[in-house]
């Protein structure tokens, strides 16, 4: 069994001293194996916020979170790597932090980011997670290869206009529909930069075979939290 959850922090604008504390305020709070938060969730969604590397020490919160709790966060940032950025998602637990996954469908307007170049799946607790930054949810292709690696579920960190959540939902249902795996989707709540004024939130779980399992609100500070076992 594994316990997971969808966390939807409150953001400070660039600041990833601040935002890695909140990020451990809610791994303390979700009581989960892994926690999955938004795109971009320690700086924003804010394209000209400087990269950070693994190494940066104002991630420690999040690290001594996951120590005490037993968790693995899989956190959104900019990161710097060998002379390229990327959009990308932390993993952190409590022995340190790794580069997951680099979103390898990056949006026109997102052009200072390099292109991750392929698909990438975590096992936690004998269960396979494939991973997904936002717009590679949209392109049948990424599901695809992701789900041909073998997952149980498709965790993605996204950043949605609020009048958007429908295309949300659809994206999650179809993935879940298509492939029948899980799908976790955590959705930034609150405000933030790329003319993102208002954000989706409604991060959630869909159920192998496209039904919603558990939802969050619009708001920033909620967490959702789901078990699942392993397929038969």
């Amino acid at each position: 069994m594994l316990v997971l959850a969808v966390a939807q922090p409150h953001c400070v604008p660039y600041d990833v001293e601040k935002n890695a504390v909140r990020h451990a305020e809610m791994v303390r709070r979700a009581e989960a194996r892994v926690v999955i938060f938004p795109e971009l969730s320690l700086t924003g969604y804010h394209l000209d916020a400087p990269a950070i590397t693994a190494e940066d020490p104002r991630l420690r919160p999040i690290v001594e979170a996951c120590a005490e709790t037993g968790a693995l966060a899989l956190v959104g940032a900019p990161v710097a790597e060998e002379g390229l950025e990327y959009i990308a998602m932390l993993a952190v637990d409590g022995a340190g932090v790794g580069v997951a996954y680099r979103k390898v469908n990056v949006h026109s307007s997102e052009d200072r980011f390099a292109c991750g170049e392929r698909s990438e799946v975590i096992e936690v607790n004998g269960l396979r997670l494939g991973l997904a930054i936002c717009r590679d949810l949209m392109i049948a292709q990424h599901a695809e290869e992701t789900a041909a690696l073998g997952i149980d579920v498709y965790a993605a960190g996204v950043v949605h206009q609020a009048a958007d959540v429908a295309v949300q939902q659809e994206r999650a249902r179809r993935i879940a529909t298509d492939h029948r795996v899980w799908v976790a989707v955590a959705s930034f709540a609150g405000p933030t930069g790329g003319g993102f004024e208002h954000t989706a939130g409604c991060s959630g779980f869909w159920r192998p075979g496209g039904d919603l399992a558990a939802q969050a609100g619009p708001e920033p500070g909620e967490i959702v939290r789901l078990t699942i076992g392993q397929r038969s």
